[in-house]
């Protein structure tokens, strides 16, 4: 196990979630699922309990505990894209799947996790600053899936 893994709480289903980010987003996998040893507050005994994974590259572990906790916007991951193609894809692929649309290029999946699927473009035009960065971020704020051409016309001026 890594040294720092990202601990995500499921109700009953992170195998599923596991296996759906394995199957969307490179430099993903599922390295191992683990049954409960034992009855415990959130199941039963040989239920899957654990669940360790990778999601581009970064170490995860699912835990079914049971519908005890809720995850939150404040918590989501943030997958950066190259073009509107990849943009699509990421994007189509979570909300397709039982999630839905939030703004400024965050939405979330079926499980209640939130994802921000992000050009590179936008993150690059805010480094710059200064009135880049402002038109940028304008051109953001209305937008649910991030628009690449939109932002690179707002970059221009």
């Amino acid at each position: 196990m890594s040294k720092n893994t990202v601990c995500l709480w499921y109700n009953h289903d992170a195998e599923e979630a596991a296996r759906f980010y394995a199957k969307t987003f490179p430099d993903s996998a599922v390295q191992a699922v683990h049954r409960a040893p034992t009855d415990y507050p959130g199941g039963k005994a040989g239920q899957v309990l654990i669940v360790l994974f990778t999601v581009c590259g970064v170490p995860c572990c699912g835990i079914n505990g049971g519908d005890f906790f809720k995850h939150s916007e404040a918590f989501s991951f943030q997958i950066a894209t190259d073009d509107q193609a990849e943009t699509d894809r990421y994007w189509n692929a979570i909300v397709s799947n039982g999630g839905t649309e939030s703004a400024c290029g965050w939405c979330k999946d079926k499980w209640g996790l939130s994802w921000q699927i992000t050009p590179r473009v936008l993150t690059d035009a805010m480094a710059k600053g200064g009135d880049v960065a402002k038109r940028a971020f304008e051109a953001m704020m209305p937008m649910k899936k991030i628009d690449v051409a939109t932002i690179e016309a707002a970059i221009r001026g």
